[in-house]
């Protein structure tokens, strides 16, 4: 494939990112714990390859576009959206890769925050007479990576919570019946939540009442085999003969189980309730992103089950503000993604 190029006859920097970018999508349900990234190599000629992580011990990005491109990336540019690494883990330093190709510049988006890169794979490359360019399409990567630079910078994971509920805000009859408020596509839409996560989490309430089994159903990646299953994590303890186990139980404060969380390289986690769980980890602000998912249908009055348990803004001016992401149909529902951070 053909690279494209400016007026002037240089390389579309941007365009070419956001090429690395896509490719970095095919690796999002395979990389974890490593982050998903993708890398375009161009060749002096205007030839390029495209490659992207893949599973834990194969190739990182870099490594797979230089061997596809073998002896033509010899003066080469490389574009990749993540800082390459410079240290030996499951696999060499990509950094090395580069240098032993004769790789002529690197263009990436982001620093990787990993104590053991951390600015370290650009000075190598500069260190080496490479031309480095940071900074590409960074606020882009920014979010594609958010989970993985999350947990680099905080120790701890990205906490996404997801919710369904009724048009009026109810996620649950009086009764404490729940199934199903929202239909097919949007359960499917959860499955893939799921996959993209590391461990999906409900309280002890939860997995008393529904006894979910909290695994990925009919979800493949792009290699054509099974997703991994995340790790299941109940906040208290987990009724004995539940469907949940075998699964870890975290006991003490929302933070503490966000922690020890992290330490087993959990970079998301997917709160599913209940209400109980929801209201702690709202109050205390350790929400990354909100996941609504509505149906077109009314509870109709006040007691059914809300959200959030616990107290709420005790007056308008408490209320917390965010900023809507995106807003899906999927079939008859609708789905809503927003961030509260900073609101």
């Amino acid at each position: 494939m053909s690279a494209p190029v400016r007026r002037d006859g240089t390389f579309d920097d941007a365009a070419l990112m956001r090429r690395a970018v896509d490719r970095a999508t095919h690796s999002r349900l395979l990389a974890p714990p490593n982050p998903w990234v993708g890398a375009v190599l161009v060749t002096a000629d205007g030839v390029s390859f495209e490659g992207s992580t893949r599973r834990p011990g194969d190739n990182h990005a870099e490594r797979q576009v230089i061997e596809r491109a073998g002896p033509q990336a010899e003066g080469a540019t490389l574009y990749v959206t993540l800082e390459p690494c410079h240290h030996h883990g499951r696999t060499p330093p990509c950094t090395s890769a580069v240098l032993d190709a004769g790789i002529s510049r690197v263009v990436y988006a982001v620093d990787d925050p990993d104590p053991r890169v951390a600015g370290r794979g650009a000075a190598a490359l500069r260190d080496a007479g490479v031309v480095v360019v940071a900074g590409c399409e960074q606020e882009l990567v920014e979010e594609q990576l958010a989970p993985y630079l999350h947990h680099r910078r905080t120790g701890r994971p990205f906490v996404v919570l997801k919710l369904a509920a009724t048009l009026d805000g109810r996620t649950a009859a009086p009764d404490g019946s729940s199934k199903w408020i929202t239909g097919p596509e949007a359960r499917a839409d959860v499955q893939q939540l799921r996959a993209e996560s590391d461990a999906i989490a409900v309280g002890a309430g939860t997995a008393r009442t529904d006894d979910p089994r909290l695994t990925v159903r009919d979800v493949v990646g792009p290699d054509g085999h099974p997703v991994r299953e995340p790790k299941r994590v109940v906040f208290g303890r987990a009724p004995r003969g539940a469907a949940v186990h075998p699964c870890l139980e975290l006991e003490g404060p929302p933070e503490a189980a966000l922690d020890e969380l992290g330490r087993r390289d959990v970079l998301q986690v997917l709160i599913e309730g209940g209400a109980d769980v929801a209201g702690r980890f709202h109050r205390a602000g350790l929400v990354d992103r909100y996941v609504f998912y509505y149906a077109p249908a009314l509870m109709g009055g006040g007691d059914g089950r809300a959200m959030f348990a616990g107290p709420g803004a005790p007056n308008m001016d408490d209320l917390r503000r965010g900023t809507i992401r995106s807003v899906t149909r999927l079939g008859a529902d609708i789905r809503v993604e927003v961030d509260f951070r900073g609101g």
